[in-house]
């Protein structure tokens, strides 16, 4: 993931910044100058004893049923797929049910260089079946064509050219084949990290580290990325004139490398490119099983067959789920949190992200059973589009906030107190990422003071990773110079096994976890929408332009 230049500041903005640094380099780390934060310790007792089963009479968590929903019951989530369209009218009638408000479909419109028809396999099958007959483990990936039936054909390695030269040379030789695009046999590394990861108090130190005495605010986005480079392109062009029946990608490390081969990962096609062919994945095992066959001059062939249901109709239209419980004196004001409700096709998207949207949901139907009175609006988003590049959160920022290109603000800008983030699978929250948003430190050290019986509460002035900038929805918020925040959660197997693969199940979510995930979360909300003043801000950034990513 590639890093821009250095991010431009209005002048305007110069004494924000120098408070900032200020904050952030003096000895006493500013808490002499800080107002310590006042916390209703009676409420955030009534929300661990409304999630934890404590209250005599009353129910204990919801959230097994909202993920069985979420995950069983209507994944795969993939956006404008017709489970997506039913997860998110499911997430509306429960809402509703609770009593939240003003709960509805927000539609927004997908970039013209990102249409998102409505597309669902329906059926799917990939074997050899020569040499010798073995099923292969494999997915279809998201936005595949569907194959003319059954297709049965020689399978045969492609390497991708590197000069026009090569580009002609292969010419002739792929029709009617289906082609392995990942190579040659690759050797698989051994496992050595560890499978299941919670933080021990030496890693959360790390992680908390202030490693620098002055930075940059506004850490710069991601440079703009195609995605495909121009040689890919040209591939796709290769593909479209020597129509191969269909394509064939290896699963090792295929949208991220991860030192657990734990699932068969699953990235999308470009549904745009003309003429795509049909694609899967294949487990790195059995890919590899196939190519060394084929490089050994041994004939293979496969048979697949995809079949799917696609609406063209809906490319042009997608939506956020948003609900609301209204606030009091400060009702105006707004305090939101977020999860995508999106996910791949491999499986039904449980560790990412429908355990984020289920917490988020749990921790508005405490606070709105417990009747505790809030001066701030408390907002719920469930994001579209997110695993294409933050589509619906970019949407709903530039609809209700601003426009990054321009930085105009619209009148809401004001009104938001904070945008709180929650997708990190269903690891325990242990901490919060600031963004470097060194302001928010004292305020949120003190809200998980009254926490330390579920977490030690550690604060991170960095992002996920400052280093490889992991793209979630509340980097659409810090994009305009809103308060953003991401919590920080035990991996767990999130990155080794789960993340963007076919084993992210309902299986993998640990519940306890979750809970305690809800509490916190629920009680930072509480304290948002309650403390006298909104959460402090780092300033506004210059205007830029945007990436299909950023």
């Amino acid at each position: 993931m590639a890093r821009q230049g250095k991010t431009m500041f209005r002048p305007s903005n110069a004494l924000g910044l120098i408070a900032a640094l200020t904050l952030f380099i003096s000895p006493t780390g500013g808490q002499d100058r800080v107002q310590r934060e006042s916390v209703d310790l009676t409420t955030v007792y009534k929300i661990k004893a409304a999630e934890f089963g404590l209250a005599v009479g009353k129910p204990k968590s919801q959230i097994a049923d909202l993920a069985f929903n979420l995950t069983d019951r209507f994944g795969p989530r993939l956006t404008n797929s017709p489970q997506f369209r039913r997860s998110a009218e499911w997430a509306v009638q429960q809402l509703r049910e609770w009593g939240v408000s003003n709960v509805h479909l927000e539609k927004w419109a997908p970039p013209p260089s990102t249409p998102l028809p409505s597309w669902e396999c329906t059926f799917f099958s990939a074997s050899m079946v020569e040499p010798t007959y073995q099923e292969l483990i494999a997915v279809p990936r998201a936005w595949s064509p569907a194959t003319p039936g059954s297709i049965t054909a020689e399978a045969i390695i492609f390497e991708g050219p590197r000069t026009m030269e090569e580009f002609e040379s292969k010419r002739g030789k792929f029709t009617g084949k289906i082609l392995l695009t990942g190579g040659p046999p690759s050797q698989l590394p051994l496992p050595e990290a560890r499978l299941v990861q919670r933080y021990t108090a030496e890693e959360l130190a790390r992680l908390t580290a202030e490693r620098i005495l002055v930075f940059n605010p506004f850490p710069p986005p991601p440079a703009p990325a195609d995605f495909y480079t121009m040689n890919e392109k040209k591939l796709r062009e290769f593909w479209a004139q020597e129509k191969p029946l269909a394509v064939l990608l290896s699963g090792e490390g295929f949208e991220s490398v991860t030192p657990f081969q734990g699932g068969t990962l699953q990235a999308d096609i470009r549904v745009q490119d003309a003429n795509p062919k049909p694609m899967a994945i294949l487990a790195a095992e059995h890919y590899n099983r196939i190519a060394r066959l084929l490089t050994r001059n041994v004939p293979v062939r496969v048979r697949l067959e995809i079949r799917t249901e696609v609406d063209e109709t809906l490319k042009n239209e997608a939506f956020n789920v948003i609900g609301e419980l209204p606030g009091g004196a400060k009702k105006d004001e707004v305090v939101l949190v977020g999860a995508h409700l999106d996910s791949w096709a491999a499986a039904t998207g449980a560790t990412d992200n429908a355990i984020g949207c289920a917490v988020i949901m749990e921790a508005m139907r405490i606070l709105r059973d417990l009747r505790v009175p809030m001066d701030r609006t408390v907002r719920i988003a469930l994001w579209g589009g997110e695993e294409q590049g933050r589509l619906g959160s970019r949407a709903y920022v530039k609809e209700h906030f601003a426009d990054v290109a321009d930085m105009r603000l619209r009148p809401e800008h004001e009104k938001l107190s904070a945008y709180f983030n929650l997708d990190g699978g269903s690891g325990r929250i242990r901490g919060i990422y600031l963004r470097h948003n060194e302001m928010a430190r004292p305020v949120f050290e003190d809200w998980f003071a009254a926490l330390k019986d579920l977490t030690s509460g550690a604060v991170s002035i960095r992002d996920i990773d400052d280093d490889q900038p992991v793209y979630s929805d509340h980097m659409s918020f810090d994009a305009v110079g809103l308060p953003a925040f991401h919590f920080l959660q035990d991996p767990l197997d999130f990155e080794t096994r789960t993340h963007h693969t076919n084993m992210d199940t309902f299986d993998r979510i640990q519940m306890t976890d979750a809970e305690q995930m809800a509490v916190v979360v629920a009680s930072f909300l509480y304290n948002a929408a309650t403390r006298s003043d909104k959460l402090p801000r780092k300033g506004l950034p210059a205007p830029q332009q945007t990436g299909p990513r950023q």
